[in-house]
């Protein structure tokens, strides 16, 4: 008797909805994956590319020792290269890529750059004139991550005059700035700054302590975003009780790159000689009762409405855990804004011993690119 065979009907399990539905999402996957590490491929060898031509363009000119022949070679090579590979090799290009040269090293293009910012970052650092200024955008760029948008929107709302770094000797901003290139060490003078821009929360003439703190937890997205992008929010109205008392801290942030809690006290009026130890009371509860283990003591943000630059600077806050900074609602005209920030950070300069700059170093320093009526600041 013949044996009855058994026949196994082989399915396909692509034609499972749920299956495919796993394939698609798994090519896809690698398919955004590899175009994504094309794209810094690219990225990386235009820029390259790009400092390599700047480069030769710069010292062919310097070779020559004549300036006025310096116009004349870019113009021709622009014509000559525009005619072989079309687009990207204009004369406002070929000029970019000369200043680029100048104003980066090749090996720190290589090494570390050309992986984090693409050329389009290039083009908005090379236009700021000052090196310190220059170096900040470039390094807060690379450590925060800042889209090409972001890097022209902060640029826009003077975030390097806003920061207490920007006050201080040259000296001093170099050392930092090197300490962030090599260690990738954040210190508060990079983070704090002043004043904070709030615009976006949309209050009217008249408002409450309330009124702001819920503004700023029902707009906390944008908040975040002005304060800086390692900040994490962890409370609002944080209850601590001393001695049978009970305190509220009005906003309880965390620093990931500082390791550290940040509370904001909210203030209505301008600053007062007793809001610091109220504020001081909160950071050394905080200190006791939950800072963890490796990380570093808590700081206190005051954001009022005016600062008071004299009580600042006889408490000594800069040299504290306690920072004083204004906030507006609604900004003043650009011109206003710019004049009133130049002078805090000629102010601040002359307190710290810098007297050596003269006049026109400090217009250098402090104002490298003007702002225009159309690219005033603004939040991101």
């Amino acid at each position: 008797m013949a044996k009855k065979k058994t026949i196994i009907k082989k399915t396909n399990p692509l034609k499972a909805p749920s299956d495919t539905s796993v394939l698609l999402n798994h090519i896809t996957t690698l398919i955004e994956t590899s175009r994504s590490n094309l794209a810094v491929i690219v990225n990386r060898e235009l820029t390259l590319l790009y400092w390599q031509i700047g480069h030769l363009i710069h010292h062919e000119i310097l070779q020559l020792k004549r300036a006025d022949y310096g116009d004349q070679i870019i113009a021709t090579l622009s014509h000559q290269l525009t005619s072989v590979y079309g687009k990207g090799f204009t004369r406002t290009a070929l000029v970019r890529m000369k200043v680029f040269s100048e104003l980066f090293i090749y090996e720190e293009i290589s090494a570390t750059l050309s992986h984090q910012l693409n050329w389009s970052h290039f083009v908005e650092l090379i236009g700021i004139k000052d090196d310190l200024k220059r170096g900040f955008y470039t390094e807060m760029c690379k450590i925060e991550r800042w889209s090409v948008r972001q890097l022209r929107e902060r640029i826009g709302s003077m975030l390097y005059e806003r920061t207490a770094i920007s006050k201080r000797p040259e000296k001093t901003i170099r050392q930092d700035l090197k300490l962030l290139r090599e260690e990738q060490k954040i210190t508060p003078e990079l983070v704090f700054r002043d004043p904070y821009f709030l615009d976006f929360l949309g209050l009217k003439d008249t408002y409450s302590e309330k009124d702001l703190e819920s503004a700023i937890i029902g707009e906390l997205q944008r908040f975040i975003l002005e304060l800086g992008n390692d900040f994490a929010f962890m409370a609002r109205q944080k209850r601590i009780t001393i001695d049978n008392d009970d305190y509220y801290i009005d906003l309880l942030f965390y620093h990931r790159k500082l390791k550290c809690l940040v509370a904001i006290d909210l203030k209505l009026d301008k600053f007062k000689a007793a809001y610091k130890g109220q504020v001081e009371l909160y950071l050394r509860w905080l200190e006791k009762h939950e800072m963890a283990e490796g990380e570093n003591s808590p700081i206190g943000l005051i954001l009022c409405a005016d600062a008071n630059k004299e009580h600042i600077e006889l408490m000594r806050l800069e040299e504290s855990n306690i920072k004083v900074a204004t906030y507006l609602t609604a900004l003043p005209p650009i011109k206003l804004l710019q004049t009133k920030l130049h002078e805090a950070i000629r102010i601040a300069r002359q307190q710290l011993g810098n007297k050596s700059i003269n006049d026109d170093q400090q217009l250098s320093i402090i104002n490298p690119q003007p702002l225009t009526e159309t690219n005033q600041p603004h939040v991101s």
